[in-house]
């Protein structure tokens, strides 16, 4: 079925014989075909009609059956169920608190929520004395309800409900219908006195005990927090927990150690907040002095031991200037005993380095190029020892080495 919640042909069926106190039967009246393509024939039976119906399973020959018999049946149908209301009715299913959210920023009046004890629900006797035929005595649990006090600016809104969220999503309702035709407030100009009540919203989205240890930090003050006393039954206890900030003390009392707690807070902030503000004092800017983004590499000591090729190359990064420019210049000599001369240039000046080779011509002409820009002479590299068993030449011939091994008594030299 495309919709998944759609009822099936065999539920309705079900559901007609319910209605009509009946009881349907299937039956397979007829199994033909190889075994990889079946078909099954099935009869339905609901009262005193029928119905025979084929499908390549007894499932789907049962549900052509049962569509057969929805469609040709005499028999009363039960009226349809009204489709269920939907409980969002807020359009894009956004929550009335992300709504007030929106509405708030756009005013410049931040919504702030405040949890509120539950209101005292009356005792009714009747529900505690109850008494069974066994004289039991049974207790009617009473629901719970969350009640929550929203401020928007200079408004104030209550809510209610089976949840903290249910009891935010109600009075953010009734903010919402008593805001949205109001015309949005201009903008203040900030002072003293703004900033004083921004400092009181953001203490209010934060629990007392924080705003309590907040205010000693401040003002370098030590804070305690100790329970003092502790009564009642172990299913009825009571708490009170005393709280001490410098020279201020206050006590709290609850049903438990956390509320106890929060009361002592309470309390005692009350009294922090007569303490005179503190000073302001401005901080001084600190300056840091800026590294330079690359190292100094125009000293003419620069490099010693590199090789000369990047060296040359580095001095010309850190300049800012074109790097090197290498040209061949000639390869002369015999095939055995070749003599490679390279060039370099470097903005207007130019030099010239030879060697056996092409890299050690290379090498010598930056060289050459780091002794007239002024650097010093690079280190020479050591020169790596020449592997045994190497092709030499004596008196033009060819001398060949061979290595020794272990089962051999003598080293012969080929002339």
């Amino acid at each position: 079925m495309a919709n998944p919640k759609e009822k099936t042909p065999m539920c309705l069926v079900n559901e007609l014989a319910r209605f009509n106190r009946i009881q349907p039967q299937y039956k397979l009246l007829n199994e033909r075909g190889p075994a990889h393509a079946k078909m099954f024939t099935v009869q339905l039976t609901l009262g005193e009609q029928t119905w025979e119906a084929e499908g390549s399973s007894i499932k789907k020959a049962q549900h052509a059956a049962a569509s057969k018999a929805l469609n040709e049946t005499t028999l009363p149908k039960p009226t349809p169920r009204p489709p269920k209301n939907n409980v969002n009715n807020n359009p894009g299913s956004i929550t009335p608190t992300v709504e007030l959210n929106g509405l708030a920023m756009k005013r410049g009046e931040p919504a702030i929520y405040r949890p509120l004890d539950p209101k005292p629900i009356p005792n009714y006797r009747a529900n505690y004395n109850f008494r069974g035929m066994y004289n039991q005595r049974y207790h009617c649990p009473v629901p719970k309800i969350f009640y929550v006090q929203l401020t928007v600016g200079n408004s104030e809104f209550f809510g209610e409900g089976k949840t903290r969220q249910a009891a935010r999503h109600n009075a953010a309702m009734k903010a919402l219908q008593a805001l949205q035709n109001e015309p949005i407030p201009e903008k203040l100009p900030q002072n003293g006195e703004t900033g004083k009540e921004s400092e009181e919203d953001k203490d209010a989205n934060k629990s007392e005990i924080s705003v309590v240890f907040e205010i000693a930090l401040k003002r370098n003050i030590p804070v305690s927090f100790e329970v003092i006393k502790e009564s009642g039954p172990p299913h009825m206890k009571s708490f009170v927990t005393r709280v001490t900030v410098g020279e201020f003390t206050a006590e709290g009392e609850g049903n438990s150690k956390k509320l106890s707690k929060k009361r002592a807070a309470m309390a005692v902030l009350q009294e922090l907040k007569k303490l005179p503000p503190l000073p302001v004092i401005e901080k001084p800017k600190l300056y840091f002095k800026k590294r330079p983004k690359t190292i100094l590499k125009t000293g003419p000591e620069y490099g010693q031991g590199m090789n000369p090729i990047s060296r040359l190359a580095q001095i010309q990064q850190a300049k800012k200037e074109k790097e090197p420019e290498y040209v061949l210049l000639s390869e002369r000599g015999m095939p055995r005993r070749r003599e490679f001369v390279m060039q370099v240039k470097v903005g207007n000046d130019i030099t010239t380095g030879t060697g056996p080779n092409k890299k050690i011509a290379k090498r010598n002409a930056a060289e050459a190029m780091l002794l007239q820009l002024g650097y010093k002479a690079s280190t020479p590299l050591q020169d790596q020892p020449e592997k045994l068993g190497e092709n030499k030449s004596w008196n033009g011939q060819n001398v060949g080495f061979s290595e020794p091994t272990s089962n051999s008594k003598y080293c012969f030299l080929n002339l």
